[in-house]
């Protein structure tokens, strides 16, 4: 794996019909989100080989938006992803490396966002870097990783919808 990318479901209705929180649905926001995210990644280049996608009705919804952009995708979806806490989606993301060349993980908070902060740390990114991710992790938001021939990861970038208001 080169690349990883990790991104958290775009913004969903607050209950569903059923009543299970795995059941609820992108809203209109979320579903516009999705697809302009997909567009961002796939203009810098960013098209995964194989996607990790929570059983969640948002997470599917969510790749399916992005994958529109991407085109084929190999995709993957694991119980586990489901509300996975970092040390999950860690194991989860390392079982899948040497599958891809670009790893993409669509799943929820806080494990996205605590594994980007983790990922972070163990690259000694700059102050300013770990403050502006340390800040949140909001719906639909995707951090970009590097990944180098010893399995290091840097941060090569962090989109969040709100940035693509001005693409």
């Amino acid at each position: 794996m080169q690349r990883l990318i990790l991104m958290r479901h775009a913004e969903a209705e607050r209950a569903a019909g059923s009543g299970r929180d795995r059941d609820r649905a992108l809203s209109a926001r979320g579903r516009l989100d999705a697809a302009a995210m997909g567009r961002a990644l796939a203009a810098r280049g960013l098209r995964p080989d194989l996607a990790l996608v929570s059983p969640a009705t948002r997470t599917h919804q969510t790749w399916d938006l992005l994958h529109d952009a991407f085109g084929d995708v190999q995709i993957r979806d694991d119980e586990a992803l489901y509300n996975g806490g970092a040390d999950t989606l860690r194991r989860l993301v390392e079982a899948a490396e040497d599958e891809a060349g670009c790893l993409m993980l669509v799943a929820h908070n806080p494990g996205v966002h605590v594994l980007a902060v983790e990922y972070l740390i163990e690259s000694a990114a700059s102050p300013s870097i770990l403050d502006r991710m340390t800040g949140g992790f909001p719906p639909g938001a995707a951090a970009v990783f590097s990944v180098d021939a010893a399995g290091r990861r840097t941060l090569e970038g962090y989109l969040q919808p709100r940035d693509l208001a001005a693409e």
